[in-house]
């Protein structure tokens, strides 16, 4: 639809700008709001280099850059703000004078382009939290992700949306200046959250978009009590909810999306009061090796109305090579979440009932399962550890140790521990479990052991699941002092406990737990101005 936009202060300030350079001619259409099918053309008509693939799905290259760029990631220095955010190296002060300057470099930008797109959406499945949003942007392409991965309005919510709670100006075609105080690139995602406002300049990676609605609900959130979570979440059919929490690789996505559960979404969540409710409307999935057999619910998700984004396809038969990272391994998808055959809609559930911890231990000493005790789920939610294995990047022979906050560090706002003690209290409100499962090794580290059958940390997640595991014999872990069941049905007895299946002496053994023990320690020491006795008690004992 074309018109003018909801907006007032943006449709001024474009008109404002365009009246002073009169040879440009200020009737460009500005498309609200527009169908998928309307995106579809404008994208195919007016943007180089995107496609139509053999599936119906909406092919398109995100130009330089092929995923995030978390270290220009920058928020204001504002007074009302200043006490709560967690600065450091996730969260880098701009002053609010630097934001506006990227506001006006945006907005000037987007004055002279010959189309604008606008699209509005909310973010969060509970109409009691939700918060309105709004897209301006210039390319179709990017309306159209954010048309997929927010919740989107029925036709009565859009003609009453009146103004957002947070507006989005990509310009991403358009580099930041670098000599703007507090940036150090010609990338800038920035977000002043007493404007509500977020900039992106330099980077028209779609994914930015994504996050920085996130990187917003997780300040907003636990300003109203409500715990923002960064996993996948699932839902039995006597309507029991697991969380998934999960770095890449660690199998968050696989191990979630079971055929027997309904999934009530992927990556974005949060607890309230009365439950948990999905941040997002959709989807956004890699596509690196993808294949019918596998995933077959994501790949069968990749139709018309989805955006594939940076992969490589056939030219005449448009059939996308999944296999081909030439282009980057960061290939990915967006669809909206109906397109998931045991999608709950709406995206809402009871109360967690299992917390399930992710991790691909590379060193191959952490147990297949562990129960966690409610201090020791705050210290590994805080720990966020996995690794990567040795060869996935040059120069790494050995495995390394991973640690992202709450399995989410980039997008964080307040420090961790309150993230992790909202955790805690609301899992002993609601008498929830917590387990550490780890994907990874046994039988020795990485390129001396082997990989834990996935068909294992099913049965593992299963027995979850049926609660076997709530009421197992345990025994205890050394050093972590996790407790792991002595039998689970499916699962080999001997690999519950890693030290049974080394394949070196006892010694190298030993000496492997208490290195990876004191990795996180050194990690943790990040975390102590905040974190109790009860927190720092929990971790390894060296």
């Amino acid at each position: 639809m074309h018109g003018k936009s909801a907006n007032p202060e943006i449709h001024d300030e474009i008109h404002e700008a365009l009246a002073k350079l009169a040879h440009v001619d200020y009737t460009k259409p500005i498309i609200r709001n527009a169908s998928v099918a309307v995106l579809y053309e404008e994208a195919l008509q007016y943007e180089a280099g995107t496609a139509l693939t053999s599936s119906g799905a909406l092919f398109t290259d995100s130009g330089a850059k092929k995923g995030r760029s978390p270290k220009d990631k920058r928020i204001a220095d504002e007074p009302s703000t200043v006490e709560d955010i967690w600065w450091g190296p996730v969260n880098i002060k701009i002053p609010a004078k630097s934001f506006m300057v990227n506001r006006e470099r945006a907005i000037d930008y987007l004055n002279l382009r010959q189309r604008l797109y606008v699209l509005d959406g909310f973010a969060g499945w509970d109409p009691k939290y939700r918060i309105k949003v709004r897209i301006v942007c210039a390319r179709a392409y990017h309306a159209l992700f954010m048309r997929n991965m927010l919740i989107r309005p029925t036709a009565e919510e859009l003609a009453n949306f009146g103004e957002p709670d947070f507006t989005i100006f990509n310009a991403g075609e358009f580099p930041a200046n670098r000599y703007t105080t507090g940036m150090t690139s010609t990338t800038s995602i920035s977000i002043s959250f007493e404007r509500r406002e977020m900039v992106i300049l330099g980077t028209q990676y779609a994914g930015e978009m994504k996050k920085g609605v996130f990187t917003v609900m997780h300040y907003l959130m636990p300003k109203a009590g409500v715990l923002s979570l960064h996993s996948s979440a699932n839902e039995g059919k006597d309507g029991d909810v697991s969380l998934f929490f999960g770095l890449s690789g660690t199998g968050k996505t696989t191990l979630s999306a079971d055929p027997h559960r309904f999934l009530i979404g992927d990556d974005e969540h949060c607890w309230s009061n009365d439950g948990i409710f999905n941040i997002e409307g959709g989807c956004y999935a890699k596509c690196i090796d993808l294949s019918a057999e596998k995933e077959p619910e994501i790949y069968n998700a990749i139709r018309f109305g989805s955006v594939v984004e940076n992969v490589v396809y056939d030219p005449v038969s448009r059939d996308v090579d999944y296999g081909n990272a030439s282009l980057t391994e960061n290939t990915r998808c967006a669809y909206p979440i109906e397109f998931i055959p045991n999608a709950k809609i709406p995206c809402v559930g009871a109360h967690p009932k299992n917390i399930i911890m992710l991790t691909c231990d590379a060193f191959g000493v952490l147990p297949p399962v562990s129960k966690l005790s409610a201090a020791q789920a705050m210290y590994h939610f805080i720990s966020g550890y996995t690794a990567k294995i040795a060869g996935t990047e040059e120069g790494v022979t050995e495995p390394q140790a991973t640690f992202s906050s709450c399995f989410g560090s980039p997008f964080l706002v307040w420090h961790p521990v309150k993230y992790a003690s909202m955790l805690a209290e609301k899992m002993s409100e609601h008498k929830a479990d917590a387990w550490l499962i780890n994907t990874g090794w046994s039988g020795g580290a990485y390129g001396t052991g082997k990989r834990i059958s996935l068909k294992y940390s099913r049965a593992i997640i299963d027995a979850i699941h049926a609660g076997e595991l709530a009421n197992a014999e345990y025994e205890e872990y050394p050093i972590f002092g996790l407790q792991i069941p002595k039998h689970v049905n499916g699962v080999p007895s001997e690999i519950l406990n890693p030290s049974k299946v080394w394949l070196g002496d006892q010694a190298s053994f030993n000496a492997t737990l208490t290195k990876l023990a004191n990795l996180f320690s050194n990690n943790f020491k990040n975390f102590e101005d905040k974190a109790t006795d009860e927190i720092k008690g929990a971790g390894p004992k060296i």
